[in-house]
């Protein structure tokens, strides 16, 4: 094309021009070949922009970047792919009997529900019916909750079905605020998702030949329950009111009961992979592996010179049956034997397999695998950060966050590969756990023992975000600050004021030699962040805060670290800004004394260490002898004033706390 040629589809002019950029509107757009049609495509790429989705959330991501890294070996669960194009394809054939849009595929961990999924969403994207695909992955940002959910799909829909993209763009336009975490995801989802590809068919400008299909992965990873229970009933009354509309939904995951107990019903199909025998698939799979293996492995070309055929059959029979239709299992053992030698563990491919038969399924194997890098330094501290993180990251930025070397990191992951995602590079690629049930082994301390990640470390970890802020160079971990922090204080079994105790003195044993900000300053942060939480998202009262809170506040300001300037002029006003949410709480005398004392004690050294500008004013003042003024910053007031019965600690133009003698 060689000449820009203009196009009207109702309201919307799209100018076709030489290569392959395109303007719609005057918008920025791509074409983009569709092999459903056989014809090219114009996607506007400004919109797809502005909803922000999570790219490496579909079928299309690097897998080894991006897990589950999962896909059907060729010629494997062939009716089970079957059965789900037989219905996802019922639409095209006239039928009385009600159409089924919902297709859940259940099975334990590690069964091949992702690459299932995987293989469907390649199937239907291959024909031109995919109009969006999901992959949940727990402890993975943004993936593993429901607040880009309804966006990202609404992007891939643009993309494969480009006639809803004015629609999205009208919906965008008369709501203004559609994208923000405010709006409930029923409401994105109807105003992003169903109601544009409504007016597309509405119109005849969606030509297909059979329903399109949106395949979900792994539901049961998503974190945000609600949000799932949410789109599960969503979804639900929406086929309700539209029975006719060309579209399903294929949604795999575990047997959860918030799960369970809203697609156990008529309007949805559900499918048993456990039902499907995978012993003949699991050895397609490994016998084709080990024949790889070995054309690329010396050591074993050697041994069969010698001793003839690896595995023999009497030991592939066995190791089909000890894996017991696992995939995972089968794939990981697999790595586990031909995994290269190490200087801690020179054994060869030959002498793993018998070990690999005593193991006591993914237990053993995890346990096995992660004792090959035990014995290293930080080994604790990084698959613990691995495993908890909010956001994988590279194999630096695990070392900065743990103010370690790079080649340490390096040194105890590359002893895992079997069991754990390492980057070809410590800068690009992030650190991922290949599997979620690893995660579940980790933080199961009946089944993991002595390599438990127990949730406490999440107190740990947001202390490092918190510290690498005023670290040089200084790192981009604050956000995930809150995370963790929240992780931490969630009521549960463990004794929380005793948690923070051992933290304290581990944190004054560690910081010896390492150049990290004083963790009074931290405690003193996520204790007033604390007062943002609803009293059943932390398990300790309004006394305890307040006395901690003004404690550390003055060791802090007391601690002679020259980034405690930086820190009370910047942070310590920032935390006076969170929505602090009012609490009542009984106070002694005694108490109100060991308040008074230590901001008393934090007022004297703030005022001898911090010279602040006139427009951002913050310091602490005691102004008279029953009331304490804890932060001041322009028009933000922090207090704590004592009238002789009650005690107000106030932040802002609200009373955050009343404690009474």
């Amino acid at each position: 094309m060689h000449r820009a040629h203009g196009v009207q589809i109702g309201q919307q002019t799209i100018n076709l021009i030489a290569g392959n950029q395109y303007l719609s509107n005057g918008k920025k757009s791509k074409s983009i070949f569709d092999k459903g049609s056989m014809a090219a495509k114009i996607v506007p790429l400004d919109l797809i922009l502005e909803l922000n989705p999570i790219f490496d959330a579909s079928h299309t991501r690097d897998r080894r970047l991006s897990p589950p890294d999962s896909a059907c070996f060729p010629g494997t669960r062939v009716a089970a792919i079957q059965g789900i194009i037989s219905w996802a394809d019922s639409g095209i054939r006239l039928s009385k009997t009600p159409v089924v849009h919902v297709y859940w595929f259940h099975g334990f961990a590690g069964s091949g529900k992702s690459a299932l999924s995987l293989e469907i969403a390649k199937i239907y994207a291959g024909s031109g019916r995919l109009l969006a695909s999901y992959f949940f992955f727990r402890n993975a940002g943004d993936r593993s909750r429901m607040n880009k959910f309804a966006a990202t799909l609404a992007a891939q829909m643009v993309a494969a079905v480009p006639a809803t993209a004015s629609f999205i763009e009208a919906a965008l336009d008369a709501e203004p605020g559609l994208l923000t975490q405010g709006v409930s995801l029923t409401v994105q989802l109807e105003r992003l998702v169903y109601a544009p590809f409504q007016a597309a068919l509405e119109r005849g400008l969606v030509l297909s030949s059979g329903p399109f299909v949106i395949v979900v992965d792994g539901l049961d990873e998503c974190e945000d329950k609600q949000g799932v229970m949410d789109f599960i009933d969503h979804m639900l009354d929406f086929f309700k009111r539209h029975p006719s509309i060309p579209l399903r939904y294929f949604i795999a995951s575990r047997v959860e009961e918030h799960i369970r107990s809203r697609l156990e019903n008529d309007g949805v199909l559900l499918g048993d992979l456990n039902s499907h025998s995978a012993h003949r698939d699991i050895e397609l799979f490994l016998r084709a592996s080990f024949q790889d293996a070995a054309a690329n492995d010396r050591v074993i070309q050697s041994y069969v010179r010698v001793h003839g055929e690896w595995p023999t059959k009497f030991d592939m029979s066995k190791l089909i049956r000890h894996i017991k239709g696992s995939f995972v299992l089968a794939s990981t053992i697999f790595k586990f034997i031909v995994q290269p030698a190490t200087e801690e563990d020179p054994s060869t491919p030959m002498v793993r397999l018998p070990l690999a038969l005593e193991m006591n399924g993914l237990d053993g194997l995890y346990a096995q695998t992660l004792a090959r890098s035990q014995h290293l330094p930080h080994f604790h501290n990084i698959i613990s950060t691995v495993a908890l993180l909010e956001r994988p990251l590279p194999i630096v930025g695990i070392a900065k966050l743990l103010s370690i070397e790079a080649f340490e990191v390096a040194h105890v992951l590359l002893n895992l590969q079997a069991i754990v995602h390492v980057p070809g590079t410590d800068e690009r690629g992030e650190v991922a756990l290949c599997h979620t049930s690893l995660l579940d082994f980790l933080t199961t301390k009946s089944r993991s023992g002595p390599f438990f990640v127990p949730p406490s470390l999440h107190l740990h970890l947001s202390y490092y975000c918190f510290a690498s802020i005023y670290e040089k160079p200084a790192h981009d971990y604050g956000s995930y600050f809150s995370f963790h922090w929240r992780a931490f204080a969630k009521p549960g079994s463990r004794d929380f004021i005793d948690e923070i105790e051992q933290f304290k003195a581990q944190a004054y044993q560690s910081q010896h030699g390492i150049d990290r900000l004083s963790y009074h300053a931290f405690l003193c942060t996520l204790f007033l962040y604390s007062f943002s939480l609803r009293h059943w998202e932390i398990p300790v009262g309004v006394t305890y805060l307040l006395t901690e809170c003004a404690e550390q506040l003055a060791l802090a300001a007391e601690c002679p670290d020259q980034r405690i300037q930086l820190w009370l002029e910047n942070q310590l006003g920032a935390a006076l800004y969170f929505p602090f949410v009012q609490r009542t709480d009984q106070l002694t005398e005694h108490t109100y004394g060991v308040l008074k004392h230590s901001l008393q004690r934090a007022s004297n050294a703030i005022y001898a260490k911090v010279c602040f500008p006139f427009e951002c004013l913050s310091y602490i003042n005691s102004y008279n002898q029953n009331t304490f003024l804890v932060s001041r910053h322009s028009r933000t007031t922090s207090s704590l004033d004592w009238n002789g019965k009650s005690i107000y600690y106030r932040a802002g133009t609200g009373t955050l706390s009343r404690a009474r003698v």
